[in-house]
């Protein structure tokens, strides 16, 4: 998948189309914003009109008593016609921005919940940081048009014509003027336009630059301090910043240009037009009162195509941001439930579990196999380690288990039944992972462990804290289990983090448990503590245990040897030893080096 910086913009308005399906749902929201919009729009078209009623009608020469009492009607009229403005616009905001964060947050929520459904073959070619541009500043744009663009675009369409056809009724011979300078108006206003709008774009890429900048190196504060980078990253971050200042600088040069034609034309047609109509008043064509309605109504004209052409360039950007999305939403996962899955039974105790001639390579690397002709037959209860040097498979298969990808070739069986016939949450919730690097979310050691069982009770938590270790030192920190651990847990230490993550599989209590090198980055006192978690976490379940470090699995039931993706041995540790194979290499280079 492309990024957003390489992905052409979006050509047409058109590409919001993709947007009716969330809309669809607020059709009673949308047709009462609707409504109050032209409301709105006709109470504004109105204003004139009452306005040649006041200035033909109740200036005309009479006694004093009749002019006041028909001025204070005249009045009263043009106050009603605010007063019903101002409810109708207050009506018509109040839908069109409910309408827009409505749908921002439903578009949100789709993103993110699709998202978190790709298998890891979709983050192999899409960046993070792409899913939170779309997540933030495309659904931002989107918001902007739904919730204001789009509104101000329909009402000032209203307005625009409205004005127009009034003034074809009442003034036709101005109208035709009118149409023919507010062209020469139009037209150097749509080049000013385009021109913001492509700087405005270069200065959205130059602070997300910024922002990309800073987001890199305050992830790596430890190493950036180490090799004392702070002033060298800081100019970095200085010179990004001073790029987009420039850029900025161009845009706003631009927009203060456009602003200042835009003002000094729309002048110069009104001034144009009270002259034209003064001219029409002395010759008796016009009265003093249709000449000011023509002169709003053309102010008003010239007001609607100004905020037209804002609107549009709006539209265009949302249109990009909108085919993004929908870009993103119509990507589909390969590994998927399948429509009918199959139910199968859960053990008493461990899962019984067969890979069966298994071939698979990952979709970036079609020509290199990582697993190849791989069979494993492993019985409930059973502790298997899975051994081998780096890149020979022994994450694949972890990865194969959990169906973040499916084989090519091959299956494989858990509990008498295909995973790739089970239901997909099903077949993970039967699962449990202690990984090298154990993920610990921005919350409290409570809720870490009870992210493996979100229904837990705190009892049942802090028990299986107590049984992976972890209790004793959760309870000394300043809040005990309610501490916060702060981003990723720094501040815990590495044994701390491997307990927590023990604890809450423990707490899953799944009838499969796999542990991906949970002590290859410990010191030797937090490896004993956190092995003996192990250990206890083993206990009446399957185990599959990756290990580069020996000594950790020389208690397992049975030793698989991997290389190059293919089974070359299997058997204890002693019989291994004793064969003088690769685990012997292996071995020997570990204990005797």
């Amino acid at each position: 998948m492309t990024t957003a910086s390489d992905r052409p913009r979006g050509q047409s308005p058109r590409s919001l189309s993709g947007l009716l399906p969330f809309m669809r749902p607020y059709r009673l929201q949308i047709a009462l914003a609707l409504l109050f919009l032209v409301l709105a729009a006709a109470a504004t078209l109105a204003f004139p009109a009452a306005l040649r009623l006041l200035i033909d009608d109740g200036l005309v020469p009479a006694g004093r008593g009749e002019q006041a009492l028909a001025l204070r009607e005249h009045f009263a009229e043009l106050f009603a016609v605010a007063v019903a403005l101002g409810v109708f616009s207050a009506v018509r905001f109040y839908f069109v921005s409910w309408i827009g964060e409505r749908i921002t947050a439903d578009l949100r929520n789709a993103v993110y919940s699709h998202v978190l459904r790709q298998s890891p073959q979709f983050f192999e070619t899409t960046q993070t940081g792409e899913v939170l541009s779309r997540l933030t500043t495309d659904t931002t744009l989107v918001q902007t048009v739904v919730g204001s663009s789009l509104s101000m675009g329909l009402r000032n369409a209203v307005m625009g014509l409205g004005a127009l056809g009034m003034l074809v009724w009442s003034h036709p011979y101005v109208m035709v003027q009118v149409v023919a300078v507010v062209l020469f108006v139009v037209l150097p206003a749509m080049w000013f336009g385009r021109r913001v709008r492509r700087l405005s774009r270069a200065s959205q890429d130059r602070v997300a630059d910024s922002s990309s900048i800073a987001a890199e190196v305050l992830n790596a504060i430890p190493t950036v301090q180490s090799y004392a980078a702070e002033g060298r990253e800081a100019q970095r971050f200085d010179r990004s910043t001073q790029f987009a200042f420039d850029t900025a600088v161009r845009r706003t040069r631009a927009r203060a240009a456009l602003v200042a034609f835009v003002i000094i034309a729309n002048a110069a047609l009104v001034l144009w037009g009270l002259f034209q109509g003064t001219q029409a008043v002395l010759n008796g064509q016009l009265t003093p009162g249709q000449l000011g309605q023509a002169v709003f109504y053309v102010v008003i004209f010239a007001g609607a195509v100004a905020v037209l052409g804002e609107v549009y360039g709006d539209l265009l950007r949302a249109a990009g941001a909108s085919e993004r999305l929908m870009e993103l939403l119509a990507t589909e996962s390969p590994v998927r439930s399948p429509a009918q899955p199959l139910a199968a039974p859960l053990p008493e105790g461990g899962s019984a579990l067969a890979f069966e001639d298994v071939r698979f390579h990952y979709p970036s690397r079609p020509a290199q196999a990582a697993l190849d002709g791989f069979s494993l037959a492993v019985a409930p209860g059973q502790t298997v380690a899975i051994v081998g040097p780096s890149g020979a498979g022994k994450s694949t298969v972890f990865g194969l288990l959990l169906r973040f990808y499916d084989p090519q070739q091959g299956r494989i069986v858990l509990d008498g039944t295909p995973i790739d016939a089970m239901d997909l949450q099903a077949l993970r919730e039967r699962i449990g992972i202690v990984p090298q690097e154990p993920v610990i979310f921005s919350s409290s050691a409570l809720e870490n462990i009870r992210y493996g069982k979100p229904g837990a009770s705190d009892d049942e938590v802090k028990a299986a804290a107590r049984a992976a270790f972890a209790d004793e030192f959760i309870e000394r920190l300043p809040e005990g289990y309610d501490t916060f651990l702060g981003e990723r847990g720094v501040r815990l230490s590495g044994g701390q983090r491997q307990r927590i993550a023990i604890a809450r599989a423990m707490l899953k209590n799944p009838p499969l448990l796999l542990l991906d090198e949970a002590t290859s980055a410990l010191d030797a006192q937090s490896e004993r503590v956190v092995q003996a978690a192990l250990e206890a976490a083993m206990r009446d379940r399957t185990t599959l245990v990756i290990a580069h470090r020996l000594a950790t699995v020389q208690r397992a039931d049975r030793i698989v040897v991997l290389d190059h993706g293919r089974l070359v041995e299997q058997g204890t540790h002693a019989e291994l030893v004793a064969r003088g194979g690769v685990y012997a290499g292996l071995a020997a280079l570990q204990f005797n080096g």
